[in-house]
């Protein structure tokens, strides 16, 4: 038989995510986006998280703690993130209030979007911000350009 170069169950791009406090943070993803735990590595004192691997709606995140000395911080230790996960859901109002209730924080509120997606975004508790979007409508590129016209003129 031969080896796949990709993990198998995975897709070949795969999130890594660096948290302070990763029990927390598997807990927390667990809880909001109902994701099955695939395994955990202590780390040899056992205090921390080396690797995780996690499945939300069929796809594979990894996490760890934060390790400094190795070049791994938090959104927490760089003082924020300039990456945003979009996670699809059946009903992101359902998963976007379960978020807030978990602890995450409101970054947009949910809105029906311009472009035919129902979507708001979320920081977690460890400093990822989450897009959390459903699908309403199919549009054509052309549709989406023409909405989004009609939404920045009804701004100015």
């Amino acid at each position: 038989m031969e080896l796949s170069p990709v993990p198998q169950g995975a897709m070949p791009l795969i999130p890594h995510l660096i948290v302070k406090d990763a029990a927390k943070a598997i807990d927390f993803y667990k809880k909001v986006f109902l994701a099955e735990e695939l395994m955990r590595m202590p780390s040899p004192d056992g205090k921390k998280i080396m690797h995780a691997e996690l499945n939300i709606a069929g796809c594979h995140l990894y996490l760890c703690d934060e390790f400094p000395d190795m070049g791994a911080r938090s959104p927490q230790a760089l003082g924020g993130t300039p990456v945003v996960l979009t996670l699809y859901c059946l009903d992101c109002d359902k998963v976007f209030h379960r978020a807030v209730s978990a602890g995450a924080k409101v970054v947009t509120k949910l809105e029906d979007a311009f472009w035919g997606d129902r979507y708001g975004k979320v920081k977690d508790p460890f400093g990822h911000e989450w897009m959390l979007m459903t699908r309403k409508e199919s549009l054509s590129s052309k549709e989406i350009m023409e909405r989004s016209k009609k939404k920045v003129l009804a701004h100015a």
